[in-house]
């Protein structure tokens, strides 16, 4: 037996649980949203092949690039369901390791390009599927790489082919010390792909989908997250699905992206984020004190009432909407 047929026996097989139901309601109804755990037999058995092909390369898990590696091949199997996976659509997967996920893409008819910072896990994945044409792998630093240059020139191609999918989508199991770097990155590029579909840490998740105004949790990501996105909580993952498992809960989130033409209408993307973020960074001040280095304190509180605001305003008390008003009330002035 080959090492690749080898690697191939070892995963885990696929085992069929009730599907998860989706939610984007309040946090209170998350709890039950968990996918149904394997059994004591089938996640001994997930546990024992994911040993198997990691060690087939020496290899465990790195804390260092946030590893933590599926057990349950049915989360994958929810995860792909998740992001409506299609016969013949480019998918990104970032961090593949072992490729058990990447597996149920390419079975699902996807062709996969992963990129893998792990040199070991990229010689894992390319022996793992040397057999196919519908994948390869990049041994590159995401939040590092150029993604846009390798994924232009893969939709390029299809749209000469007259292939019917004109972007792409991404797919991954996220290491959960790298998932805000990877959602600021990706989110802004509606042109190149239609949805983000991510396994993250669960409190990331709800902070991400579900944050209320007048809370300690609504930040500047949630205004970036909306700006460019329609964000969907999908259903949670425990974490004893996890090897080695971690210390808190996962859940996967759809990000649908928005096109350019359907952005909120701001005069500049760079300075409307740089006032939300100066806006936060006095987070208990009014704007009118917080913002006082744009322009002087009455304009804006001239702007803030132009915009049907309160002069009293703080930054957790307003929406998307409402901050792309005063952005662009403060731009007139």
């Amino acid at each position: 037996m080959t090492t690749a047929t080898h690697l191939f026996h070892s995963l885990p097989p696929i085992v069929s649980f009730p599907a998860a139901n989706s939610s984007a309601g309040a946090r209170s109804q998350t709890t039950s949203l968990h996918v149904v755990s394997a059994t004591r037999r089938s996640r001994d058995d997930d546990y024992n092949a994911t040993l198997k092909a990691l060690n087939s390369k020496g290899r465990f898990p790195r804390k260092s690039l946030g590893q933590h590696y599926m057990l349950n091949s049915e989360i994958n199997e929810q995860l792909v369901r998740a992001a409506n996976v299609e016969e013949g659509q480019l998918v990104l997967e970032i961090g593949p390791g072992t490729g058990s996920l990447t597996n149920v893409l390419i079975n699902s008819g996807a062709t996969v390009l992963a990129i893998e910072k792990d040199p070991h896990m990229v010689a894992l994945v390319k022996e793992r599927f040397e057999s196919t044409d519908r994948f390869k792998v990049l041994e590159e630093d995401f939040v590092k790489c150029h993604i846009r240059s390798h994924i232009s020139p893969l939709l390029e191609s299809r749209k000469a082919l007259n292939e019917s999918f004109l972007r792409a989508k991404v797919v991954s199991n996220l290491p959960f010390n790298i998932s805000t770097d990877v959602i600021k990155l990706l989110l802004p590029m509606g042109d190149i792909f239609s949805e983000v579909v991510l396994l993250l840490q669960e409190e990331t998740a709800v902070r991400l989908v579900k944050s209320s105004l007048r809370t300690s949790e609504y930040r500047p990501i949630n205004i970036f997250v909306n700006f460019y996105s329609e964000p969907e909580y999908n259903f949670s993952v425990p974490r004893t699905n996890f090897f080695p498992q971690p210390n808190v809960d996962a859940a996967v989130v759809t990000f649908k992206l928005k096109q350019a033409p359907d952005y909120p209408s701001v005069a500049s993307t760079k300075s409307f984020f740089s006032m939300v973020n100066s806006a936060f960074n006095g987070k208990r001040k009014m704007l009118r004190r917080s913002l006082q280095h744009i322009c002087p304190s009455n304009e804006i509180e001239r702007a803030l009432g132009d915009a049907g605001l309160p002069t009293t305003s703080r930054p957790e008390e307003l929406t998307l909407d409402d901050f792309v008003k005063l952005h662009n009330m403060i731009a007139r002035v």
